[in-house]
């Protein structure tokens, strides 16, 4: 790739990041928060505050301290160690505030390979670790699903709130996404491991009907990437799949328990109870894929009561449960994406180009 063409990329993939871009997903996020408290608080709705279990707060925080160090374990094992400990808790940071200043459709997964590829990893190399990331995570939600539908049933929905043809349109919504997921992970899958090529052509052959001609382009860049990635990953023995598999369940399960935490530390939860939670996230995720906004900001905290409000009690308690969990698992990733990108941006650059080169992409 000429110089020039890779510093205009780079230049465009560090605007998407600039750090402005957490205006609109904070406004979007706490106006509806805001209205929702405007619409439902009465005068001692926020009383069980005062009998907070500490002891919930606190596996909370432990929980999401264990899942950003499983998720800096794990982009280090399947970089095969290439990054420092420091540099994958960079690439982390960013990866997760890409995922939160970027629609959910795009996430942070089409920025990763940018990050990988200024630590030091080559682009064959950076492709094929965020494939791997991305089909693992498709993996564990294809796994977990049926899981939980067989233990929780028709209760995954929230037929309390919800009636008739939207508990209908959420199923169908909820399959279709599952069978999406599913038949991409079986496609990754064969085209990492059996048959690159073949995925290549038939990706190719598809985008070159009637209709989906606008991203033929696309699907054959993303074909050549599946090629170069299984170069890259074949002949990694079974430990290092076992690891990468094991952080993976590890670090989604802890991400699924976040909410059960918050709720069980105002109100009384069952066990049962608890795992419905963990499978409600399973339904709610569908909500969050289709979503425009930057993060699903808006569109989360709006459609969480919905999901559940019946484990919590009033509305107004509710909301102050959306408030905290969307400050401790997305404000709180906003925030230090703008404190990790600047430091990042001095450190990976600083010697191919002045740092006020490349700060200047982001304003």
């Amino acid at each position: 790739m000429p110089l020039t063409q890779q510093n205009n990329q780079e230049k465009q993939l560090l605007h998407k990041l600039r750090p402005s871009r957490i205006v609109l997903p904070v406004l979007l996020g706490l106006s509806v928060v805001g209205f929702m408290f405007w619409r439902s608080y009465r005068p001692g709705d926020l009383a069980p505050l005062a009998d907070a279990k500490l002891h919930w707060l606190l596996i909370m925080v432990v929980v999401l301290l264990a899942r950003d160090l499983g998720y800096v374990y794990r982009i280090r094992h399947i970089a095969e160690r290439e990054l420092t400990w420091r540099a994958s808790l960079d690439v982390i940071m960013l990866w997760e505030f890409a995922s939160c200043v970027l629609p959910s459709a795009a996430g942070g997964t089409s920025i990763a390979p940018f990050i990988l590829s200024k630590e030091g990893i080559s682009l064959g190399k950076s492709l094929a670790y965020v494939m791997v990331t991305a089909l693992l995570d498709n993996l564990y939600y294809v796994i977990t699903v049926p899981l939980v539908v067989l233990v929780a049933g028709d209760a995954l929905y929230p037929h309390e709130v919800l009636q008739g043809g939207l508990i209908t349109t959420l199923r169908i919504a909820f399959v279709l996404s599952y069978l999406f997921v599913s038949v991409y992970a079986g496609l990754m899958l064969y085209a990492l491991f059996i048959n690159p090529v073949a995925v290549k052509r038939l990706m190719v052959r598809l985008f070159s009907l009637p209709g989906l001609r606008r991203w033929r382009a696309k699907a054959y860049q993303h074909g050549n990437e599946m090629v170069w990635a299984s170069a890259q990953l074949r002949g990694n023995g079974a430990l290092y799949w076992f690891r990468a598999c094991a952080s993976t369940a590890f670090v989604w399960t802890a991400r699924y328990a976040v909410i059960g935490c918050i709720i069980a530390a105002f109100t009384e939860v069952s066990a049962g109870e608890f795992a419905l939670i963990f499978g409600r996230n399973l339904t709610y995720k569908v909500i969050l894929l289709i979503a425009i906004t930057p993060g699903g900001a808006g569109i989360a905290e709006g459609a969480f009561p919905t999901f559940f409000g019946k484990f919590i009690g009033t509305p107004t308690m509710t909301n102050f449960i959306v408030l905290l969990y969307r400050i401790v698992t997305y404000y709180l990733y906003l925030v230090l994406g703008a404190v990790f990108l600047p430091r990042w941006i001095t450190r990976v650059f600083g010697h191919h180009q002045a740092p006020s080169e490349a700060t200047a992409s982001l304003r």
